[in-house]
């Protein structure tokens, strides 16, 4: 057969080795992974807490502990936090393009919403399973059990530690300075320096991780606490009322995590700046030769990354140039990145 191509000849001979270029993304998420402190940190504790969350998983089905399972499938879960927050800090640093012109920054927000839904199905199956051998406690082999217990306590210890002191941001820039430009009656101007940080993502997957870390510190102590009631005293009932508190546990350290990211989900204004939004509206108002504000917009692009847009209602013998940076500098004081300004000349 004739080559279809001026290049084929020359590469007949030529076999492609199956799976080099799944290897080749494989070690550039590696290089990626390893290059910043904060995913470099997820990446080691990850590695741990899933190695250890095996071990618990083994070691309660041999005792028939459900504290423990509860424990080990908490980790488990721990584990999908701690990789959806890797890929997210990855993620997070890729620049914008034309179809995501924010850039991926908000990657971190969809990867605490769709992990905090995991732990609530979790936190329900777990305080269910509880409930039923609350009432009829089955025999726990508690062989040694207290040692298992003690090195999730330490595993966590360890967790807690690296986040607290380990945890470094990032940031990057894309974009230039603010520009106004006016036509006539009306005009638009872009505020901000346009920078995306990239930093507040991490900070926020890192406090998110750090959260359920914690959790999972006091999930450890409750299987201490029952190991010891088991050991001494053979109160098997112990067992699953650690569950239902590791259970409760998980419940509410997901509850913060879900309000979050389904505030900026929702374009909720932000948090931080309710009651400062009026102030600042009623300031702008009194700046000479704004007659009035209209639709204004406020949201959260990524964690401490906030954007707004507004209409600038002015006079018409105005400096639209000078009031615009005027507002916009009563805006970015109280912390506001990005404002799109839409000038329109009142009748």
């Amino acid at each position: 057969m004739l080559p279809l191509h001026k290049d084929d000849s020359a590469n007949k001979g030529k076999k492609s080795i199956p799976g080099i270029g799944v290897l080749a993304h494989a070690a550039n998420w590696l290089r990626s992974i390893l290059a910043k402190p904060a995913s470099r940190n997820l990446f080691c504790f990850l590695l741990l807490n899933l190695s250890f969350a095996f071990v618990e998983l083994v070691y309660g089905a041999w005792t028939n502990s459900l504290g423990l399972i509860a424990d080990s499938f908490h980790m488990f879960f721990d584990c999908t936090a701690l990789l959806a927050g890797l890929v997210a800090t990855v993620i997070t640093r890729w620049s914008p393009n034309e179809r995501y012109s924010f850039g991926y920054v908000r990657a971190e927000v969809l990867a605490g919403f769709v992990n905090g839904l995991f732990l609530l199905f979790i936190a329900f199956f777990i305080f269910s399973e509880a409930m039923e051998r609350a009432f009829q406690p089955p025999e726990v082999k508690h062989d040694r059990l207290m040692i298992v217990s003690i090195m999730g306590f330490v595993v966590n210890l360890v967790g807690i530690f690296a986040f607290q002191h380990g945890g470094a941001v990032h940031g990057h820039s894309h974009g230039g300075g603010g520009h106004g430009h006016s036509h006539g009656g009306h005009g638009h101007s872009h505020g901000g320096d346009g920078d995306h940080d990239g930093g507040g993502a991490d900070q926020q997957i890192l406090q998110g991780v750090l959260l359920h870390v914690m959790a999972d510190t006091l999930g450890s102590v409750g299987v201490i606490i029952s190991s010891f009631l088991i050991e001494q005293y053979g109160w098997m009932v112990a067992d699953p009322i650690c569950s239902i508190c590791i259970a409760v546990l998980i419940a509410i350290s997901v509850v913060p995590l879900l309000q979050t990211s389904v505030g900026v989900l929702m374009q909720r204004a932000p948090p931080s700046l309710d009651g400062q939004l009026d102030t600042c509206y009623q300031r702008v108002q009194q700046i000479e030769g704004v007659a009035g504000i209209k639709d204004p917009h406020f949201w959260t692009l990524c964690s401490n990354v906030y954007m707004g847009s507004l209409r600038l209602l002015v006079q018409a013998d105005s400096d639209v140039f000078l009031l615009t940076e005027q507002a916009r500098s009563v805006f970015t004081q109280v912390g506001v990145r990005q404002l799109i300004i839409q000038v329109d000349k009142a009748e």
